[in-house]
């Protein structure tokens, strides 16, 4: 049995991952840290899990020595105090943007500042299973990727994979749970029920780690904030180095997803739901992919969506801790979601 601590617990990602964690099997949480609800039962932060263990917060003062700590802390959190967090546990899975980059160059670029610790930068495996799979399996140190570079690295990796990507526009769309759980004008009622808010149309740092991961072709991303809790919809119009058959997309995507325990190819003739759709999603760790291809022209329209909670953050921090320790890739993560919801 795993000894496993929760750094940074009382957020959203922190919650889903204390209640794919207390449901695993084959891992045992022992300490789960909040500043905010230090001493308090979790079910302060998390309602939902009322019932399902008598675990209090812990302060970070107090947190002891375990086999893999799980740090869910804002952007910065981690890099400043590795040394304190590397000293008590041999395993790290890190949920924040702090490690996902491999370049000081790129880090310093792309959020605005110099990396506090720059020497370990690359010592991170990147945590995106299906990418890096084998890595993972010997890996210490896992830095989870983002929830929108997520989405779109496993909508383009097999044409990446091909050079067939001349050039790519990508549209997200994501629910108000991607900014958190702290209270900011954005996320006021009145300003948020209804919005289709464009936050950020050039310069996201998540094309960084798009581009980390599959290559240098140009990459230009819009995100859009919309009326959804969970859920992240990418539209991926790629233009391709040569047009492609629809026949010969499908058996790209077949050839290299039909393993994937997570990974679904969803496109059908008629029907509501030809195409992915993240409210289908919320609570699991799947990514739907589908995709259309433009006749006559050298596009193709790839949609990938996921519950940003899940598979962009806990659920595949989770994954990518059953691949480091020999375990089943779909342990504690089966649930196939809820229709309708």
């Amino acid at each position: 049995m795993t000894n496993v601590s929760i750094v940074g617990g009382s957020g959203y990602t922190g919650g889903e991952l204390l209640r794919l964690l207390l449901a695993h099997g084959d891992c045992e949480v022992h300490q789960v840290t909040s500043e905010r609800f230090a001493g308090k039962a979790i079910h302060k932060a998390h309602p939902n899990l009322r019932g399902a263990s008598t675990l209090k917060f812990s302060a970070l003062t107090e947190l002891e020595a375990c086999d893999v700590l799980f740090l869910c802390l804002p952007h910065g959190g981690t890099a400043g105090r590795f040394e304190m967090f590397s000293a008590l546990a041999p395993r790290i899975i890190d949920l924040s943007a702090d490690f996902r980059l491999a370049d000081p160059e790129a880090y310093a670029e792309w959020y605005g500042q110099p990396h506090p610790n720059p020497d370990l930068l690359g010592s991170f495996v990147y945590g995106i299973p299906e990418i890096n799979r084998n890595k993972l399996k010997t890996a210490t140190h896992v830095a989870c990727a983002g929830c929108n570079a997520t989405a779109s690295t496993l909508a383009l990796a097999p044409l990446s994979r091909r050079n067939l990507i001349s050039s790519v526009v990508i549209d997200v769309k994501a629910g108000s749970s991607e900014g958190g759980n702290a209270v900011n004008d954005a996320s006021h009622h009145p300003e948020r029920s209804g919005a289709v808010r464009s936050y950020r149309p050039t310069r996201h740092r998540h094309v960084a780690e798009i581009t980390q991961s599959l290559g240098t072709f140009p990459v230009h991303f819009s995100a859009t904030s919309i009326e959804m809790v969970r859920g992240i919809l990418a539209t991926c119009h790629v233009f391709l180095t040569q047009p492609q058959e629809e026949k010969e997309i499908w058996g790209i995507y077949r050839k290299d997803y039909a393993d994937e325990p997570f990974i679904r190819i969803v496109k059908e003739r008629s029907g509501i739901h030809r195409y992915p759709e993240p409210k289908l999603l919320s609570g699991t760790n799947f990514c739907d992919i589908g995709f259309e291809v433009d006749s006559g022209t050298n596009r193709v329209v790839v949609i990938s969506a996921i519950d940003n909670l899940m598979k962009g953050a806990a659920g595949q921090a989770v994954q990518c801790f059953n691949i480091m320790h020999g375990l089943g890739e779909q342990t504690g993560l089966t649930f196939p979601g809820l229709h309708p919801i």
